[in-house]
């Protein structure tokens, strides 16, 4: 049982909002009973309770209403118009441009980007062609951060392997000059992905002149997805690049079979200089708290050079965005400031979001109050998943059992679709990211598959509007989300 005890501050700031901002900075948190059960005070659940008016207003305006389909309109406009925004890139900066100045267009106030400094690494041509025993093109995207090999490529055999526990097993001197490919099978994202991450390292350490890695993703039609590696800093670097699942699987048939293999591996990718990119900010002003207490909703505005992002994370940023702006529009304008985030130089490790920690962390405690990030999808919503404390998980529990008008009241904890605000949620700041029914997102994740074409107009629609109904009932509550903040 988690008994919510209040303090005299709130009691008085629930029985006369306009005195909501003296308890607010008085209660930092509740005291509680963790048992794994709730029960919030009378007081504070009618007050959540009392929202659902509000909350059937701005769904219905969103999804029925004037704004129907307008999120979808702006996601195609941005994406058909700058394409692939890697950071770095020169696409990315004009989009952030382009964000900074429909932003105000749309009403938002404050608007500004804050400097990031982000990896800058550039795709050339690619070619991998298996030439024995038999000639067959292998296709492939070079993973983030890879070097290129030597002008012309190489040629060396192949050794095959399933996981680096079978591959610990082989000595060097079988490694050693070869490329090594890694075909793990599909175990789930955050499982499988260690192989694209740490693939070259591990084979390089034992003398392998290149690696090739199955591609991350459940689902194949002969697409190659790429992503992010990370060299470790003992090892020599060499080149790396994930190939498709079915030639993955066919060249570890092969290899177990006896064959012996030789590929014709050349990349031209360059790993350059850092350059500063921008995360892009606007922000609805609240009535009361203006530069405390702030609630912030967010997604990253960069993507991988291969298709458009429109799913990772375009939809992410726009539902943010346009979260705002729709309730401007509409007059609502909570207690506290919802302020949302369009970062930068997330897909090269979360930089965006790490910068933004650093500039505002003199007064972080104060500055924000709760944290919504959407970068899984933007498919058909099933609810909130969350991180934070106890007390505070009672709170926003009864938060998303508001969203019944749109079938999305399902809760999930801990969150796991909010990278960049990880920052501050894995240090005790509470926060959320959207669930949805994503099955197929890794299908398409970091591919050329990542158009449009998944995005559809409703489920944005309905996503945004779970977006800004659940962001203003967190910003306008008499109370703040209790955190425990650590370093």
């Amino acid at each position: 049982m988690v008994t919510v005890v209040l303090f005299l501050g709130l009691a008085v700031a629930l029985i006369n909002p306009s005195v909501a901002g003296v308890a607010d900075n008085r209660i930092d948190r509740f005291s509680s009973q963790n048992d794994g059960s709730c029960e919030l005070p009378d007081a504070l659940l009618a007050e959540i309770r009392g929202y659902q008016p509000i909350v059937n207003k701005i769904i219905d305006k969103i999804v029925n209403g004037e704004f129907a389909g307008r999120t979808w309109d702006g996601l195609a406009e941005l994406v058909d118009t700058f394409g692939a925004r890697v950071a770095g890139g020169e696409q990315l900066e004009k989009a952030i441009d382009y964000a900074v100045q429909k932003m105000q267009a749309d009403g938002l106030e404050n608007v500004h980007t804050e400097n990031a400094t982000v990896p800058h690494w550039v795709r050339g041509y690619e070619s991998a062609e298996l030439v024995k025993p038999l000639r067959k093109s292998l296709p492939l995207l070079g993973l983030g951060s890879s070097i290129g090999t030597p002008r012309g490529g190489i040629i060396a055999e192949v050794l095959a392997v399933e996981s680096f526990k079978e591959f610990e097993a082989i000595p060097a001197e079988q490694v050693r000059g070869k490329i090594v490919v890694f075909s793990p099978a599909w175990e789930s994202y955050g499982r499988t992905v260690v192989y694209r991450s740490q693939g070259a390292s591990v084979a390089s350490r034992k003398g392998a002149v290149a690696a090739l890695v199955r591609s991350v993703t459940p689902f194949s039609i002969g697409s190659p997805h790429t992503g992010q590696q990370h060299y470790q800093d003992d090892v020599k670097k060499i080149p790396v690049a994930c190939i498709t699942v079915e030639d993955a699987q066919m060249l570890l048939r092969k290899y177990r079979r006896g064959e012996r293999m030789e590929i014709h591996l050349e990349m031209e990718d360059r790993p350059m200089e850092p350059v500063v990119s921008r995360n892009t900010i606007g922000e609805l002003v609240g009535t009361t708290f203006t530069n405390t207490s702030v609630v912030v909703v967010s997604g990253h505005l960069d993507s991988w050079d291969v298709g458009v992002g429109a799913m990772d994370d375009g939809g992410g940023a726009l539902i943010s965005w346009k979260a705002l702006a729709y309730l401007k529009a509409m007059g609502l304008r909570p207690r506290r400031t919802i302020r949302a985030i369009l970062w930068t130089g997330e897909e090269e490790g979360l930089y965006g979001g790490a910068a933004y920690k650093e500039a505002h962390k003199a007064q972080e405690a104060k500055e924000f109050n709760f944290f919504f990030e959407s970068d899984i999808g933007t498919f058909e919503p099933r609810g909130l998943d969350f991180v934070g404390n106890a007390d505070a998980e009672c709170i926003f529990r009864e938060i998303v059992k508001l969203m019944s008008p749109l079938n999305a009241t399902e809760f999930e904890t801990p969150t796991d679709g909010g990278p960049d605000i990880s920052h501050w949620t894995t240090r005790g700041f509470p926060g959320a990211s959207l669930l949805n029914k994503n099955e197929k997102y890794f299908w398409f994740h970091h591919s050329a598959g990542d158009t449009m074409a998944v995005e559809d107009p409703k489920n944005l629609d309905k996503c945004v509007a779970l977006w800004a109904a659940a962001a203003y009932v967190v910003a306008d509550l008499s109370v703040s989300m209790p955190k425990d903040i650590h370093p």
